[in-house]
């Protein structure tokens, strides 16, 4: 053997360039850039004055103000709007849990399909298109500016979405389980909230996250429907707005008041809503 067959041999193979991590990396880094901007510039512009928020040459460097966020908390009553948020979209991801859950359940294991064909339709019509019924309905029974209609409104969109989310999880969930409950003794409610209902409590956290999640965004029903005593923090910023101008220091600041809660929701539970989410994906 040659010596310069040894040192062709002997060389270092050249590695190619990753070509597939880089395209991956570069559409990533697109995906965040393109739904982290957006939060970052409101997060800045609630610091701003005014003038600042115009001014281009001022994206970073600036001198911070707190005056937003006392104008906010100090003038506006936000403490309440708040509260009214909180309230309606607790109360309302409560009773649609408690009512769609069993309904789930019951649509799941004895496969009713025609119902989940009504449940569907209502998941498929825009909750806009039913404002104006809605609201000459609930007028006539004098419940407009109501926490009741609120309510009622928000859980209108919350029990379709949790009724499919909760079907996919307990199609996923072997009915063996049941089975042997019931041959020890359980009746098949009892086999149902003893042994079924714990096991799906990740989908019952994902289902009620996400309807909470809606309830408290929510502004179409709340801006219609909510009086002054009822007015949610989304419909609240609206106030902002006005006729000849925006508080665009106030708007952002309440705007990144109603924004923290949700993601600090979705960061501390993002493990329960991709484990919901994907366990209709792991059937069979």
């Amino acid at each position: 053997m040659t010596t310069k067959s040894l040192t062709i041999a002997g060389a270092p193979r050249r590695r190619k360039f990753p070509w597939p991590t880089f395209g991956r990396a570069v559409g990533l880094t697109a995906v965040v850039v393109t739904f982290v901007a957006p939060l970052a510039w409101m997060l800045l512009a609630s610091f701003k004055t005014n003038v600042d928020i115009y001014d281009s040459s001022k994206m970073f460097a600036f001198l911070p103000t707190l005056d937003n966020y006392g104008t906010v908390f100090g003038q506006a009553n936000y403490g309440a709007y708040i509260w009214n948020s909180f309230f309606v979209a607790f109360v309302a991801t409560v009773l649609s849990l408690v009512l769609a859950v069993p309904a789930a359940y019951s649509m799941s294991r004895f496969v009713m399909g025609r119902s989940a064909m009504v449940v569907l339709l209502a998941r498929i019509i825009p909750g806009v298109s039913l404002l104006v019924p809605w609201y000459f309905v609930f007028s006539q029974m004098r419940l407009v500016g109501s926490f009741a209609v609120l309510i009622l409104s928000m859980m209108f969109v919350s029990l379709p979405l949790i009724l499919y989310i909760m079907m996919s999880y307990f199609d996923s969930m072997p009915e063996e389980l049941e089975e042997a409950a019931q041959v020890d003794g359980l009746t098949p409610i009892g086999a149902f909230l003893r042994i079924t209902l714990p096991l799906s409590m990740p989908g019952v956290a994902t289902a009620g996250i996400l309807s909470f999640i809606f309830a408290w965004n929510n502004f179409m029903f709340a801006l219609v429907l909510s009086g002054a005593s009822t007015k949610t923090l989304p419909v609240a910023i609206f106030d902002f707005v006005g006729y000849a101008s925006i508080d665009w220091g106030g708007l952002m600041a309440a705007a990144v008041i109603v924004t923290l809660p949700i993601m600090v929701i979705a960061l501390f539970t993002q493990k329960y809503i991709v484990s919901g989410l994907t366990a209709g994906a792991t059937k069979g």
